[in-house]
């Protein structure tokens, strides 16, 4: 058995998540409610945050042991939100003598217009919101996770971020590019035990497609065919959980033809690109 085997089996031996506190980013619907479900469902116990304190409050209600989870709603796109939201967050887990030991970075927004149709605002509103506000959140817990000696960073890209596709140029771009930072952070702090995964999930259905944003930055207000076809968001979950309690830094949670054509990505981008150009999914 491999070193980098050993090592995994051993995480998943020793991983108890009843004994570990989450931190889930955009946790008031879609990926990050179903995840939050399902961690409690494991006995984890859970810092909520979004935008909507109310939508938050439901969720919580939902999970199981609701007593012992925490919310914080504030703008993760807004600077002076986010440090005073890491506060009341490390206030309540000093109370509770708690600390964060998974932060898991879930916040974002999709895209759904084509490159030429879509203003640099745009363009860089995506980027702000799926790239420098998960690395910026990262950074604030950082160093105490450095400090109590180890913990787990979890950055949620997309299959859109290893494979470009129409309607998705700059979505696509900072779902990359989080990737990338998560490979680099995973390198630097290995030997701090900080752990480092990312998710990479395919058409799941939820409200992303109908809260993506199009071209001049309205949402596009509609379920997509390929969304509306994708896997549960509760079947999502339950694969997630069992990957990142595994120890599995690499994570794809996809249907098969998002899983195939990351494979035929692999072995030939050139053939894999002239089926994009033909099939055009939105």
């Amino acid at each position: 058995m491999t070193s980098s085997v050993k090592n995994k089996a051993a995480r998943s031996q020793t991983v108890n998540l009843d004994t570990l506190t989450l931190w889930i980013t955009g946790a008031s619907s879609g990926l990050g409610e179903a995840l939050a479900i399902e961690f409690a469902k494991h006995g984890a116990t859970l810092i909520l945050s979004g935008r909507n304190s109310e939508k938050l409050e439901a969720v919580k209600q939902k999970c199981n042991d609701s007593h012992k989870h925490f919310t914080v709603a504030f703008d993760i796109l807004d600077d002076e939100q986010t440090i005073q939201a890491y506060r009341q967050v490390k206030t309540y887990l000093t109370d509770n003598d708690l600390k964060i030991d998974w932060l898991i970075n879930n916040a974002g927004v999709s895209q759904r217009s084509l490159i030429m149709e879509t203003s640099e605002q745009v363009e860089r509103q995506l980027m702000e919101i799926n790239y420098f506000s998960q690395t910026k959140l990262s950074r604030l817990v950082l160093p105490e996770m450095i400090a109590q000696g180890g913990g787990k960073i979890v950055m949620v890209s997309s299959v859109a971020g290893l494979l470009g596709t129409q309607y998705r140029g700059a979505y696509g771009a900072a779902k990359a590019a989080i990737h990338m930072w998560a490979n680099s952070l995973r390198a630097e702090l290995s030997n701090k035990n900080i752990e480092v995964a990312t998710i990479f999930p395919g058409f799941v259905n939820t409200n992303v497609s109908i809260n993506a944003l199009v071209g001049d930055g309205t949402t596009q207000g509609t379920m997509d065919e390929a969304t509306g076809k994708g896997l549960s968001a509760e079947a999502f979950a339950k694969q997630v959980v069992q990957a990142l309690v595994a120890g599995e830094e690499y994570i794809i949670v996809a249907g098969q033809k998002e899983k195939l054509a990351t494979f035929i990505n692999r072995l030939s981008p050139t053939h894999l690109y002239k089926i994009i150009r033909k099939v055009k999914v939105k």
